[in-house]
């Protein structure tokens, strides 16, 4: 990457965490938008310099908007799938629950979504296998030739907005802890 990078997000998705860079030329308008690194747009001369660039993230769309504050000072927002970054990242760990482990020398990212009650491990989705329990529901499926189950309980909490259902992650019998977003 050779320019400015003037605003920068970590966003979380299903299949990954994705860097999103955005480098703003405020003299030729020239924009520039990195996802992990690797150049997805590029304006190198826009009259226009404020806007909006939209560009897809797998399963999401991002959108920077670029606004003048004054001057030559520009703000710089993002929004993914139409909703404001942070609130996008308030809801995502609301609808999913992410942990990561080291397996064999391995680090891996596992993540449930608890609305469909897909499982994904580093970016694919994993074959999973549900059962009921006495305490609650299992989700089978395996990581590197290990057993993974996510068991899913009831917190004993059952008023709204205080999430009934806890969800913990067991890797070969031990609980593994979770990831805080």
């Amino acid at each position: 990457m050779a320019g400015d990078i003037a605003a920068r997000w970590d966003v979380e998705l299903s299949d990954g965490i994705y860097r999103i860079e955005f480098e703003h030329g405020t003299t030729t308008g020239k924009r520039v938008i990195y996802i992990n690194g690797k150049e997805v747009l590029r304006r190198d001369w826009m009259f226009k310099l404020v806007g909006k660039e939209t560009v897809g993230v797998t399963e999401a769309k991002a959108t920077i908007h670029i606004e003048a504050i004054g001057g030559f000072a520009y703000e710089y927002s993002l929004n993914i799938n139409g909703k404001a970054y942070q609130r996008f990242m308030d809801n995502r760990s609301k609808i999913s629950k992410s942990w990561t482990v080291k397996l064999d020398g391995v680090d891996y990212r596992i993540v449930l979504e608890k609305d469909t009650m897909d499982v994904w491990c580093n970016g694919q989705q994993m074959e999973t296998v549900g059962e009921f329990a006495d305490d609650g529901t299992e989700t089978q499926f395996a990581v590197a030739n290990h057993e993974c189950c996510i068991k899913a309980i009831s917190s004993g909490k059952k008023k709204r907005g205080h999430g009934g259902i806890m969800h913990i992650l067991l890797v070969d019998g031990g609980v593994v802890s979770e990831v805080m977003q």
